[in-house]
Parts: C-alpha cells; sequence; structure tokens
C-alpha cells in the first residue's frame, strides 16, 4: 500500500508538470535567414544599350559587393563596386524578405555613381537604382552565393530616358 501511494504521488506530480509545461508560453525561435553580413567578388554583364553610335553599349565587368545586415531588423546596407573600362559604385538600402533559413529575397534602391565617359553595365550617368536581389547561404560555411538585377533609371548621358539593366552574381564570404 505505501508503494502504491508513493507511485500515486510521482505520478500526480508527473502530471501537474506536464500539465503546467504545456500550458506555460514556450518563446518561439525564430531564424534569420543569410545570417551575416559578407563581402564577395563576382561578374556584372549589362543586358541594355544607350545610343550605341556613341559608345554607349551593354558592357561586362567584374565585382566586388559587400552587405551589412542589421541584426534585430530585416533591413541591409549593400554596395557594389562594377569594375571594367570604367567604374561604377551602386550603394543600396534593402528590405529582406527570409525565405527559409538560408535564403532570403531582398528588393533595395539607391543610386548608381558612374558618371564617366566610357559604358559600364549600369550605363555613364549618375542614375537612381532599384535592385531586387538573393542571397543563399551554403550550409555549413561562411560561403554566400548571392544574385540581383540591378534597374538603372535614366543611365545613359546620350539616350535620356533609357534604362540601363545589368545581372549581377558572385560568391561572397559571410563575417
Amino acid at each position: 500500500m505505501k508503494n502504491l501511494i508513493k507511485l500515486t504521488k510521482i505520478l500526480l506530480g508527473l502530471t501537474t508538470l506536464g500539465c503546467v509545461s504545456a500550458i506555460a508560453p514556450i518563446p518561439s525561435a525564430q531564424a534569420q535567414p543569410a545570417y551575416g553580413s559578407y563581402v564577395g567578388v563576382g561578374a556584372s554583364f549589362g543586358l541594355t544599350n544607350g545610343n550605341t553610335s556613341l559608345g554607349e553599349n551593354a558592357t561586362t565587368s567584374g565585382l566586388v559587393s559587400a552587405r551589412y545586415k542589421f541584426l534585430e531588423f530585416p533591413v541591409s546596407i549593400r554596395t557594389q563596386i562594377l569594375i571594367g573600362n570604367s567604374t561604377a559604385v551602386v550603394p543600396t538600402v534593402s528590405f529582406d524578405v527570409p525565405l527559409n533559413f538560408d535564403t532570403d529575397l531582398y528588393i533595395g534602391a539607391g543610386g548608381a555613381l558612374s558618371n564617366t565617359t566610357n559604358s559600364t553595365p549600369v550605363g555613364n550617368q549618375n542614375s537612381w537604382v532599384i535592385q531586387p536581389g538573393i542571397d543563399y547561404t551554403v550550409p555549413n560555411s561562411n560561403l554566400v552565393i548571392f544574385g540581383n538585377v540591378i534597374f538603372a533609371l535614366n543611365a545613359y548621358r546620350n539616350s535620356p530616358g533609357t534604362t540601363a539593366t545589368s545581372v549581377n552574381t558572385g560568391l561572397g564570404f559571410r563575417f
């Protein structure tokens, strides 16, 4: 009989503990996809031309890319430097949308600083840009595969109103 009373007390205690833990609020864990900032290199491919008779042709260039991710907010600061016959710098602020733990989409806005005589993949004059893209963090590594499109509005000096479009991709290292 003593053992039955002990067993009943133990079962009653475990049942009470189970009920309390079932109704107690448990904070949910939220993953931050593509966590961290990175620096990377890649290529930029211009898809559009301005006035080709004046040398405003689509070009290809090397690319240096950097992203600074704010930890508490879905916002990043990004900069891409397109290096070829001429250099363009494209700083943007982006809003990041998580797809899963390793991937996020983003949409950025900023400017293209490319006031040159030769064309770059984003034109040959300073312009406003819109930049949709994706970051994918390779699991169990510090590598990030990134890709985006830059739409530089009114980007060619001799072709008013023409948008320069470039596709950019590369490999980054998270820190």
